[in-house]
């Protein structure tokens, strides 16, 4: 159907029939025959490359070396585990999950020996399956990364990781460092002893014999050369890695040592030298170690299909869809996300964050064009966050409303997601991102042609109301944490300007073009695509939606 303002069109989806003489009656923008809009608000256009949409999985056990955890099997890997866990919890449709899967993958494949002793996973919290387990680990925003020690016993929400970055070599240093917080009582047993031993303790490993070859790591105190090697070797027999920090110049010199860091072999038949790699490197010495003589590694340990729904997702076929059209669909299945996924990572809404719910609410009952079903869930929802007599809410009350727990009659909202304006040309792409930008944009072009709407909710007459609005939603919900940020900036630079409702409308489209550009990674240059609307160029999104 049409509502005045936006030209929306609808997209068969299950739902009950809207009978008349329903308990909330749906306060919306005057109604009007369906017609195009003035061309300053004809700005709702989405383009999509071809391919296949689908249920989004950023990993994949089998293929990947991450281990990829789900609702039924997160509690039972990492509590009493043998090994210690670094679990990553995303979403699949946030930008900077997406953009940081390959490194998260190329992790784990660099630390794939090491899995016995600590193990590289992930958990979509963007699955509906998984939201209650988010919630339960206090997951607010994307990624959340988490550590679990050896041998936990009691749940625990694990250890968050805090690093000056999450580059690969940052965080695979900072697995170390977690390992090495392991007490006797907890330490990993498949992990040998990462602690130094003194250089005295060479002679004897020299006099010794044993039949295991043993390398010793000589390296200055702050190097994670030594351990990681020894980390690298976990998987084989018949070799042992120790290290040794700051030896004096007189022993290092005894040993033929010139330089730092250099890996000194001691064989089975007593002979003894440095090794002769190209590198002193991390990668050089480990490859070495593992062709020597005897040296075999033993049964692989491959990350387990620890999902159970790994194999559930069934590829959608691409639909073809009018690009010039705003579609019923997309809107609903962004406001299910919305309302049944990511508000789920709260347990509850209180203070500031609650405001800024009921005010978002307010905006999106008071506006929204969709069918009459969704129209007066959404109206029945503000009328009742706006009675609450309590600054405190459990989002499973929220919860039951949008479900419509109490079964009145011509309320709902699907549960299904279906994409159409908003398919992407691989599963992870667009969805409820796009979605979410296709909401705000028909905010604000609905205010724009209807400001009317908005009387009495105290945001009338104010040409920034619904951006600010979006502002904070964005800012306290939105769970892509760098996105928000990327938002919350350009918000400050130059939403303060914004001072008619058309102005609020390119706003929106000007800073959406610029994430366009940023996630293309092609500047800020113009594009083809672009109208020109009363001498202001406004492209029409051309470029990835994946992304605040």
């Amino acid at each position: 159907m049409a509502a005045a303002g936006v030209v929306v069109a609808g997209v068969a989806t299950s739902s009950p029939e809207s009978p008349a003489g329903t308990a909330v009656r749906a306060r919306r923008p005057p109604s009007g025959p369906p017609a195009r809009l003035p061309p300053l608000l004809v700005l709702l256009a989405a383009a999509a490359g071809p391919g296949a949409g689908g249920a989004a999985r950023l990993y994949r056990a089998g293929e990947d070396a991450v281990w990829v955890l789900d609702s039924g099997s997160v509690r039972g890997a990492t509590t009493n585990s043998t090994a210690a866990w670094l679990v990553q919890f995303y979403s699949s449709w946030c930008g900077h999950c997406i953009g940081y899967a390959p490194t998260w993958r190329a992790l784990a494949r660099d630390v794939q020996d090491w899995a016995a002793a600590i193990r590289v996973a992930a958990l979509d919290c963007a699955e509906e399956r998984n939201h209650e387990v988010c919630q339960a680990y206090d997951i607010h925003y994307y990624p959340s990364f988490r550590y679990f020690k050896a041998f936990t016993r009691d749940f625990t929400t694990g250890e968050n990781f805090k690093g000056p970055d999450r580059e690969l070599q940052t965080v695979r240093q900072a697995m170390v460092d977690f390992l090495q917080n392991h007490t006797d009582t907890n330490w990993p047993p498949a992990c040998p002893a990462l602690d130094p031993i003194r250089p005295s303790d060479v002679l004897s490993l020299i006099d010794k014999r044993d039949g295991v070859c043993v390398a010793v790591i000589f390296e200055s105190r702050g190097s994670y050369v030594g351990r990681e090697v020894t980390l690298d070797l976990i998987p084989y027999e018949n070799i042992a890695v120790k290290r040794v920090l700051d030896a004096e110049q007189a022993f290092l010199e005894k040993l033929g040592i010139s330089s730092l860091p250099s890996c000194y072999v001691i064989h089975p038949n007593g002979s003894h030298g440095l090794t002769n790699v190209a590198k002193p490197l991390r990668s050089f010495f480990s490859s070495y170690l593992k062709s020597l003589p005897n040296v075999r590694k033993k049964s692989p340990l491959f990350p387990e299909k620890l999902s159970e729904a790994e194999n559930e997702a069934e590829a959608v076929e691409w639909r073809e869809f009018d690009r010039s059209r705003l579609y019923t669909a997309d809107l609903e299945s962004g406001l299910h996300c919305l309302l049944r996924v990511e508000l789920a990572a709260r347990s509850a809404l209180a203070g500031a964050e609650l405001r800024t719910l009921t005010d978002f609410i307010t905006i999106v009952a008071k506006l929204f064009p969709g069918r009459p079903p969704v129209r007066r869930l959404l109206e029945m929802l503000q009328e009742w966050l706006a009675s609450l007599p309590l600054d405190r809410v459990p989002y499973n009350a929220v919860l039951d409303l949008v479900d419509n727990k109490m079964r009145i009659s011509g309320i709902f909202l699907s549960s299904q997601i279906r994409w159409v304006g908003c398919q992407g040309s691989r599963p992870e792409l667009r969805g409820y991102t796009c979605s979410l930008w296709k909401l705000f944009h028909t905010l604000t072009v609905q205010a724009g042609a209807h400001p009317e709407a908005l009387d009495g909710t105290g945001f009338e007459g104010d040409p920034q109301a619904v951006l600010q609005t979006i502002r904070r939603y964005v800012r306290t919900f939105f769970g892509c944490k760098e996105c928000g940020e990327h938002f919350e900036q350009m918000a400050k630079e130059s939403m303060g300007s914004v001072k008619t409702l058309d102005q609020a409308i390119l706003w929106l489209w000007e800073k959406h073009n610029l994430v366009n550009s940023r996630l293309a990674g092609r500047g800020e240059a113009p594009r083809a695509g672009s109208l020109k609307v009363k001498g202001s160029e406004v492209r029409t999104g051309q470029g990835p939606l994946g992304s605040m």
